[in-house]
């Protein structure tokens, strides 16, 4: 074989190595950026979820201890707690034997609005769209 003719096929599969190689380099180097980027964006995402949960429980631990605020729109005796969909539902009067009001009371904190679950309740007792109903559970 020709000296010219090894030396172009030698140096043929030199380059070919060295593109292969760099090819799996940078497949590698993306791979490493990737994961990095990952890591950072699973990182800010628990943060996140950090910063909501901590709201979630804060905003719970005042909707309980709300009736002994300033300002709470009820007696703290006369308010109960429901939760959901609406926290509170008061009962001025009770104390003294005659209830003078029903008082629905939803506890928000921060910049937190109303659900549209607790808009359309508030919409329903603002409109009179409420009743009271006795339920006889059948004994037979």
């Amino acid at each position: 074989m020709n000296v010219s003719f090894m030396f172009a096929l030698l140096s043929g599969l030199v380059v070919l190595v060295a593109l292969l190689l760099g090819i799996r380099i940078g497949k590698m180097a993306e791979k490493a950026r990737l994961e990095a980027a990952l890591g950072e964006r699973i990182g800010l995402e628990r943060e996140d979820a950090i910063k909501r949960s901590k709201a979630v429980v804060g905003g719970q631990v005042a909707e309980q201890v709300a009736p002994y605020l300033p300002d709470f729109p009820c007696p703290p005796r006369s308010a109960r707690y429901i939760g959901k969909p609406v926290d509170f539902v008061c009962f001025p009067g009770e104390e003294g034997g005659e209830i003078e009001e029903i008082v629905f009371v939803e506890v928000k904190t921060g910049l937190s609005e109303l659900s549209p679950g607790e808009r359309s309740i508030k919409r329903a007792i603002l409109e009179g769209r409420i009743r009271w109903v006795e339920y006889r559970i059948p004994l037979e």
